[in-house]
C-alpha cells in the first residue's frame, strides 16, 4: 500500500515537474521574442492633428441625423472640398496659422514620463516657434523632489525659447505636480481640480523598539555628521531629527523661491502653509488665471489654430513595466486615501 502511495506521489510530481518546465520553456521563448522585437522596434514619436478628430466627430453626428441620400451627398461636398483645399495649398504660399502642439504628463510618485516628456519638448523645439504655443496638459498628486525638479527643467527649455507655455489642468497639480505647473505663462484649470500642496513631506517608519523586543541588534555604521539622519531600523536621535527637519525646511524654502521667480503674482506666505485649494479658490489665490476645461480650450482654440498632439512612447523593459504598474498602483492608493482623510471625496 505504503509502495504504491510512493510509485502514485513519484509520478505526480514527474507531471508536475514537466508542465512546470513546459511553462518556463514557453514563457523563455515569448520573452526572448519580447525582447528580440524591442531591440528591433525604435522609440517612435506620434503626432496626431487634433483639427481633424474634432471634424471626424462632426461629421460622424452630422451623418447619422441625415438620411441615406443626404448622407451621400454631404460626403460628397466634404471629398470636393478636400480637393479644393489640396488645390489651394499647392498654389502658392498661404497664410501661416498659428501652430498648438500638445503634450500630455500623467505624474506618479517617480514622475516616470519625464523620459518621454524630454524627448516630446525637444522634438517641439525643433519646429515651434515664439507665435506658437505649448499646452501640457498635466495631472500629478507630486511625488520626489529630484524627479518633478527634472520635469519642471523640462517645461523651462520651452520658456528660454521664448514659446508661450499653458499648462491645463483636468483633475490634480498638487505639490511636485504645481512645481511643474507654476512653470507655465498660464495655468488653466477645471472648477474643481485640486491645486496647491506647495510643502515637503517625509514619512520613516521606525522599527527598533520591535527589534529590541524581540533581542534583535542592528548596527548603522556611518562617516560623516549626518550621513543619516532618521533610519527604519535604528533608535533615533533627537539630533538627527532636528536635521532631518532643517533638510525639509530648506527643499520647502527652494520650493517657495522657485515659485515666486515663476509667478510672482501669489502671495507666497498665503499659499505655501502645504495646503490645497480646489478650481475656483485656487482662482482667488492666483494660483490659476482662468477656470476652463482642456477640452473646452483646445476645442475652442481649433477654430484659429492648427494644433498637433505630440507622444513619445519609450518602449518599457518587464522590470520598469513592473516598478511602472506599483508605482502608479501606491500613488493611486495614497491619493485615494489622502482625499478620504480629507472628507473631500465625492465616493
Amino acid at each position: 500500500m505504503i509502495l504504491e502511495l510512493i510509485k502514485d506521489y513519484a509520478l505526480f510530481l514527474a507531471k508536475t515537474a514537466t508542465i512546470a518546465l513546459a511553462i518556463f520553456l514557453v514563457l523563455r521563448g515569448v520573452a526572448t521574442i519580447w525582447r528580440h522585437q524591442r531591440r528591433i522596434s525604435p522609440r517612435k514619436i506620434r503626432v496626431k492633428k487634433l483639427n481633424r478628430h474634432y471634424e471626424h466627430l462632426r461629421d460622424a453626428i452630422k451623418d447619422e441625423m441625415l438620411s441615406e441620400h443626404e448622407r451621400k451627398k454631404a460626403a460628397k461636398e466634404r471629398r470636393k472640398q478636400r480637393k479644393a483645399e489640396k488645390k489651394k495649398a499647392k498654389s502658392g504660399p498661404q497664410p501661416e496659422k498659428k501652430k498648438i502642439f500638445v503634450l500630455s504628463f500623467k505624474g506618479d510618485i517617480l514622475a516616470s514620463a519625464v523620459g518621454s516628456l524630454r524627448e516630446e519638448v525637444t522634438a517641439v523645439l525643433t519646429v515651434a516657434k515664439p507665435s506658437d504655443e505649448v499646452v501640457v496638459r498635466l495631472e500629478s498628486a507630486g511625488g520626489t523632489v529630484n524627479s518633478y525638479g527634472l520635469a519642471a527643467s523640462q517645461l523651462l527649455r520651452l520658456k528660454r525659447k521664448n514659446i508661450p507655455l499653458t499648462v491645463l489642468v483636468d483633475k490634480v497639480a498638487a505639490s511636485g505636480g504645481y512645481l511643474m505647473a507654476c512653470v507655465a505663462d498660464r495655468i488653466l484649470a477645471a472648477p474643481f481640480a485640486v491645486v496647491g500642496s506647495i510643502g515637503v513631506v517625509s514619512e520613516v517608519p521606525n522599527f527598533n523598539r520591535l527589534l529590541k523586543r524581540h533581542d534583535i541588534d542592528y548596527e548603522l555604521i556611518t562617516a560623516g555628521e549626518y550621513k543619516r539622519t532618521l533610519t527604519m531600523f535604528g533608535e533615533n536621535t533627537e539630533k538627527g531629527r532636528k536635521k532631518f527637519i532643517e533638510q525639509l525646511e530648506d527643499v520647502h524654502a527652494i520650493f517657495k523661491a522657485f515659485l515666486k521667480e515663476n509667478r510672482a503674482q501669489v502671495e507666497i506666505a498665503t499659499v505655501a502653509t502645504g495646503e490645497y485649494w480646489h478650481g475656483r479658490r485656487a482662482l482667488d489665490l492666483k494660483l490659476v488665471d482662468e477656470l476652463i476645461s482642456s477640452d473646452d480650450y483646445l476645442f475652442a482654440a481649433s477654430e484659429n489654430s492648427d494644433i498637433y498632439e505630440v507622444e513619445y512612447k519609450i518602449p518599457e523593459t518587464f522590470r520598469e513595466k513592473l516598478i511602472s504598474g506599483l508605482t502608479k498602483s501606491l500613488s493611486q492608493a495614497l491619493h485615494s486615501l489622502w482625499s478620504r482623510i480629507e472628507k473631500q471625496s465625492f465616493v
